[in-house]
């Protein structure tokens, strides 16, 4: 599809046709990766469950960094798609450059940071003998990562902008199998282990990174980031910021306590981290049609009101809702189904037998929740599109801090429910915040510009 048929598409088309057009690419893409993090999991599970969850134990200290990324790709969809439908694309070509260079620079930053403070991180976590080793490992060479991982999210959110979903799955794609065909490689025939899986994905993310700068420098039309002479813009800096903090303050915010989650859950074990890692990681699988209906909402709802088409955005709002509770149904009942040979094809490693126990346990939980989470998705969708990502923000920070948190704290020391008090607090988090966000949605005050050329 040509650039000039996806605006169309995007600004005129069904809805029904929008959404599933933008969103498919992006489930693919998800589907993608969260089945390499899978398989990735399933390798690294193979060394041992303690090596299995070092990898889950530091994941929130790593996403702490990469929510900044996030935080600037979400502004660069927002402010791009809504340049777009106002059709001011030479000042959308403003932005994309200015986008890349601001995250180029704090991906370095970050890498130098965190490689430093791995082990004081990871003793301030709980972190102990081999869980502890493990970690250092995993999370440092992690690190390297960053660069490469924040070049492929301002091409991910130009793209997405444009409407095109296509061509970052595509190399998504080629990148995910590269890495699955290495982790095997890295983590046994060259006995590297843990630091195997990392190394493998370093490599496989260098490769996504070159490929994205070139189609963006050669091949993208009608946004073409230009480094020629280039000066940093205060005043687009500061527009980009105060969309991209709110967002990335949510998603700090909610690695953040993650981190205080993970060193809960160490307190009960080895086999009470590796279950939720798994677990997490499998729900996350079956949540990709909602997620890849949030991200697409968020192109949509960009451009639609960039056009000054708000009854058009409040009707994809409410068709994402029919789509993505719908699938969210299907997945909940393919979970309850199939719980006990889901939790036992993925976690390979049989040295533990609590991790599969505790496992399909978590499992059933959060199956309740999957259509809230679909909810979840939506309504990040229409605040991060419309550019107010303070709501957004609201609803990562008060899910875990204000519901899940204190309930976990709750179950641990005034009750006797265990790791099952950790299941509940979950699921029942989302439920709060699904409410507090559609109240927020019916506030309107979403619907206010944020940004005009």
């Amino acid at each position: 599809m040509k650039e000039g048929q996806r605006k169309e598409l995007m600004l005129k088309g069904n809805l029904y046709k929008v959404i599933i057009t933008l969103s498919l690419p992006i489930m693919i893409n998800n589907l993608i990766q969260t089945l390499y993090n899978l398989v990735d999991g399933m390798w690294v599970s193979k060394l041992g469950s303690v090596q299995f969850a070092a990898t889950a134990f530091v994941w929130p200290v790593l996403y702490l960094f990469i929510s900044i990324g996030i935080g600037l790709s979400v502004a660069g969809t927002s402010i791009l798609s809504q340049l777009i439908g106002a059709s001011k694309e030479e000042e959308a070509n403003k932005y994309s450059s200015q986008l890349i260079a601001i995250s180029v620079l704090a991906a370095i930053c970050f890498t130098i940071i965190g490689y430093v403070i791995t082990p004081l991180v990871i003793k301030l976590m709980g972190g102990k003998g081999d869980l502890a080793e493990y970690s250092n490992i995993y999370l440092r060479l992690s690190f390297i990562d960053l660069p490469f991982m924040f070049l492929f999210f301002n091409f991910n959110s130009i793209m997405n902008a444009q409407g095109n979903t296509l061509l970052p799955t595509i190399i998504s794609g080629i990148s995910a199998i590269m890495n699955i065909v290495l982790d095997p490689i890295f983590i046994f025939n060259f006995n590297m282990g843990i630091a195997g899986a990392a190394i493998a994905t370093i490599i496989s993310r260098v490769f996504l990174a070159l490929a994205s700068i070139y189609i963006l420098l050669k091949h993208s039309k009608t946004i073409k980031p230009s480094f020629k002479n280039f000066k940093f813009d205060k005043n687009i800096i500061k527009r980009i910021l105060n969309i991209s903090l709110p967002a990335s303050l949510g998603q700090s915010g909610s690695a953040l306590g993650f981190m205080v989650l993970n060193g809960f859950i160490a307190s009960y074990g080895t086999a009470t981290i590796a279950a939720f890692g798994m677990v997490n990681r499998i729900t996350s699988l079956i949540s990709q049609p909602a997620m890849g209906i949030g991200a697409a909402l968020t192109s949509i709802v960009g451009q639609n009101i960039g056009a000054d088409q708000l009854d058009r955005v409040r009707e994809a709002f409410k068709k994402s809702l029919i789509l993505t509770i719908s699938f969210s149904l299907v997945g909940l009942l393919f979970i309850l189904w199939k719980d006990n040979e889901i939790i036992n094809f993925f976690i390979r490693s049989k040295d533990d037998k609590e991790v599969i126990s505790q496992g399909i346990n978590y499992l059933r939980y959060i199956s309740f929740s999957m259509p809230l989470m679909g909810i979840f998705s939506v309504l990040q969708g229409i605040f991060q599109g419309s550019g107010h990502t303070k709501y957004s923000m609201s609803m990562e920070v008060g899910r875990l801090w204000f519901v899940r948190l204190p309930m976990i704290l709750i179950f641990k020391h005034f009750t006797k429910a265990g790791p099952t008090g950790i299941w509940f607090s979950m699921s029942f988090s989302n439920l709060i915040i699904c409410l507090y966000g559609i109240f927020i949605y019916k506030k309107k005050n979403w619907q206010e510009k944020v940004i005009s050329a």
